[in-house]
């Protein structure tokens, strides 16, 4: 199984119950497709760059996910047949990427460049000797 991110645009007329009535779809239909949901951010209504299916705004959706690489195909295609969605993209993501996104390797990548910029500001006091 690889990981996925799938971030969806919804129409904009949508309230926040058909939100989740949505979500709850498309969680059905990476289920059926053998996948699981991670981690799911509704990142709200925003207005888009240009205009998609004549709507210039659109509810964002990111989810997080994991899918067997052959069922991408069907998983996109569901997402282009339903209604509510005006616009979808699915990215494969390395297990790093994964990690970040979840939240668990940011706080070691931190560690790891503090630790690295100090031994950088002791090498330039021993050059200046």
């Amino acid at each position: 199984m690889r990981s996925y991110q799938s971030v969806l645009i919804l129409k904009p007329d949508v309230d926040e119950p058909h939100v989740d009535k949505a979500l709850e779809k498309i969680g059905e239909f990476i289920k059926s497709n053998g996948g699981a949901s991670l981690k799911v951010e509704k990142w709200g209504k925003k207005r888009l760059a240009y205009r998609v299916k004549k709507n210039r705004f659109g509810v964002y959706l990111n989810i997080y996910h994991t899918l067997e690489s052959a069922k991408v195909i069907d998983l996109e295609t569901k997402y282009k047949f339903y209604d509510l969605v005006i616009k979808y993209m699915v990215v494969r993501l390395s297990d790093g990427e994964l990690e970040r996104a979840m939240g668990q390797g940011s706080d070691e990548t931190e560690v790891e460049e503090g630790s690295a910029k100090k031994a950088d500001g002791d090498k330039g006091k021993d050059s200046d000797s």
